[in-house]
């Protein structure tokens, strides 16, 4: 299956990509999860990325004892991997795929990936901020 689409009628075609929620997870056993975060993988534009918002009063309300400073720097080094470069780590000389697969990997700590879904879009990067309004503000 080819990764491009034409869209009806447009010039320009749009790509399958991935995306997954990050969600905030303060107490495993409750539960409970605030979206703090959108993650966006384009094969066929080799993007990855990630934007977050942290709705700090709305996380406190589920315990109000969590490390929001933690969470804020796990949030900051989800786009740090996203984006490559120094601040990327080891990550850095990984191709997009593969950190994009890194993050959405099952992990039991408090900042969580979602399950991923797939959508179409002309703009990858203007769809990770489309879906950081519609699903995390």
């Amino acid at each position: 299956m080819s990764d491009r689409h034409i869209i009806r009628g447009g010039t320009r075609d749009r790509q399958i990509y991935e995306y997954a929620v990050l969600r905030v997870v303060p107490r495993i056993e409750r539960g409970e999860c605030v979206n703090a975060g959108v993650l966006v993988y384009c094969r066929a534009e080799s993007y990855v990325g990630a934007r977050t918002h942290l709705d700090e009063a709305r996380l406190l309300a589920l315990d109000p004892r969590v490390d929001v400073a933690g969470v804020q720097a796990a949030l900051r080094a989800v786009e740090h991997i996203c984006a490559g470069g120094p601040a990327a780590g080891q990550a850095a000389s990984d191709d997009p795929g593969r950190r994009f697969r890194w993050l959405i990997a099952p992990r039991s700590t408090i900042v969580q990936p979602g399950p991923v879904h797939t959508g179409l879009t002309t703009d990858p990067a203007a769809e990770t901020e489309r879906l950081l309004d519609l699903l995390v503000r």
